[in-house]
């Protein structure tokens, strides 16, 4: 029960960041709120693993960290972008189908799902199909503002997922550092490449302090979590955490999506809680 509850708590800290992470691309540019998310992760990372005072591990850890990193820097963007343009009760839920990535990774190995996952597959994909559609609009129609970006979010957290499991397997701690520490350079690259000023108001840095404390910590719970409980039952919990945003998104700005939208997101949930649970 206390494993479950450390899920739950995990999900709504990803729901809240993503959804003020979200809120703030739309009125200050897409690079300054990753920067400033990212470093605020970073910093806290760098002080988790500086008062644990363990040194980094061996193998190969690092490379898949990094290779999280990225994936991690592109889904990330392209989330933050879509919940910016396009409706957040739709942008959300398609996101969250990054679990689908883990199990075709696994297929692509040898592994053999459960018949549960494959279900969860179908669905979760189906959901995307008519989540993402103008409202009006045919199945062939055009898609809704968004939906690519979200699809792209997908798989790059998908992969970040894969990725992120590897090196975790090494130290926790340090896997999240060196994450961290590829992110921000990645994006503090882009800025100086792009010519971009990073620089963002005083009314704006309490929210970017707060979305990467969010972030972190939903990380450390779910890591908790996981250790107290079976890891599939605290990932069906954990995966849920575009509800919160959803639920935000109704609450604070009344966004409510079309019909057609509101059937594929349960429905692409449902396949999402499916994938986890198997």
């Amino acid at each position: 029960m206390f494993a479950l509850a450390l899920g739950l708590t995990s999900s709504v800290a990803w729901g809240t960041a993503d959804f003020i992470g979200g809120l703030k691309s739309r009125s200050l540019p897409l690079l300054n709120v990753l920067v400033a998310t990212q470093l605020t992760g970073l910093t806290l990372t760098a002080l988790f693993v500086a008062i644990r005072g363990e040194g980094p591990p061996g193998g190969d850890f690092a490379v898949f960290a990094a290779l999280s990193g990225v994936a991690g820097v592109i889904g990330l963007a392209a989330f933050y972008r879509g919940l910016a343009v396009g409706n957040m009760g739709v942008v959300a839920p398609i996101s969250a189908c990054a679990a689908v990535v883990p199990v075709l990774v696994g297929l692509a190995t040898g592994d053999r799902p459960a018949a549960i996952q494959l279900g969860g597959l179908i669905l979760a994909l189906g959901g995307v199909v008519l989540a993402s559609r103008e409202e009006g609009a045919a199945i062939s129609g055009p898609s809704a503002r968004g939906a690519g970006l979200a699809v792209i979010s997908a798989l790059g957290f998908g992969f970040f997922f894969v990725s992120i499991d590897r090196a975790v397997d090494a130290d926790i701690g340090w896997a999240l550092l060196v994450n961290r520490i590829t992110g921000v350079t990645l994006l503090t690259a882009a800025a100086l490449a792009l010519r971009t000023p990073v620089r963002a108001g005083r009314r704006d840095v309490p929210a970017l302090l707060l979305v990467g404390t969010l972030d972190v910590g939903a990380n450390l719970l779910f890591g908790l979590a996981a250790t107290e409980g079976l890891v599939s039952l605290v990932s069906v919990v954990a995966s849920l955490y575009p509800l919160t945003t959803v639920t935000l998104a109704a609450l604070v700005l009344h966004e409510r999506p079309h019909r057609l939208a509101q059937v594929g997101v349960a429905v692409a949930l449902t396949g999402v809680v499916l994938i986890a649970a198997g």
